[in-house]
């Protein structure tokens, strides 16, 4: 891949989010950027066609989820060293990015956490071949991408997310069977979707974290909702 000049807001909203990438992963997002222009004019990958605001509403966007993403990684891993001093065996950390599109946030995540690995699925066959040659071009390894519609899918994922993809209850239904023991789901959302949380089954799946995000240079409501399959008591919603 060759050097790819990064852009100054993407620098700054980078700091603003407290990430610190390497000069290769900020190369590489700003490459997946200019993959994600010169695809969407022939594919129609994303609505936003704007370089400045594809950036902003779409790289920036999915950066926002990575620094909680990092947070629940450090503690599986915990997880993941007690059940191995007990015999367990070490298994990778696996993301699936449910009704991907263009790769967003699954490209993003493959790029900024390198040691997970991440599916994205979608049932539109251009955009998983558009995910195939960016993770080509970017040289991800941990990236791969899966044409199917998700209900098929039963490959144990640590983390189940989504975009914009489907309201939580269908989101967490069509996904279920995919999550694996202690997985969760982490769905991005605009503004608090009350409605969604006062749907879902409280039989069926507990949220237990209701995130407020901050997306650089974007003056819009955004959170991240995490839930998980119902296990005992529902826990309370912050």
């Amino acid at each position: 891949m060759n050097k790819v000049a990064v852009d100054p807001v993407l620098s700054h909203g980078l700091q603003q989010l407290g990430l610190s990438l390497s000069a290769a992963q900020t190369g590489q997002l700003m490459a997946y950027l200019d993959l994600l222009q010169k695809w969407g004019k022939v594919y129609n990958l994303t609505a936003v066609r704007e370089p400045g605001e594809m950036l902003t509403h779409h790289l920036l966007d999915s950066l926002a989820v990575v620094p909680a993403l990092q947070r629940h990684l450090v503690e599986w891993k915990e997880r993941q060293d007690r059940q191995m001093c007990q015999g367990g065996l070490a298994r990778p950390f696996k993301v699936m990015d449910v009704g991907s599109g263009a790769g967003l946030p699954g490209v993003v995540l493959a790029v900024t956490l390198p040691e997970i690995q991440v599916v994205c699925v979608d049932a539109v066959a251009k955009k998983t071949a558009f995910i195939q040659q960016a993770a080509l071009a970017l040289k991800l390894t941990n990236l791969k991408a899966r044409h199917a519609r998700v209900e098929t899918l039963t490959d144990p994922f640590e983390v189940v997310t989504s975009r914009a993809f489907a309201s939580l209850t269908d989101f967490t239904q069509w996904t279920r069977q995919a999550l694996a023991p202690e997985g969760v789901w982490m769905a991005m959302k605009g503004k608090r979707p009350d409605d969604e949380l006062a749907a879902l089954d409280p039989q069926q799946t507990a949220v237990f974290h209701v995130e407020p995000l901050t997306v650089p240079g974007l003056d819009a409501e955004r959170c991240l909702v995490w839930l998980k399959p119902k296990a005992g008591p529902q826990v309370a919603i912050t």
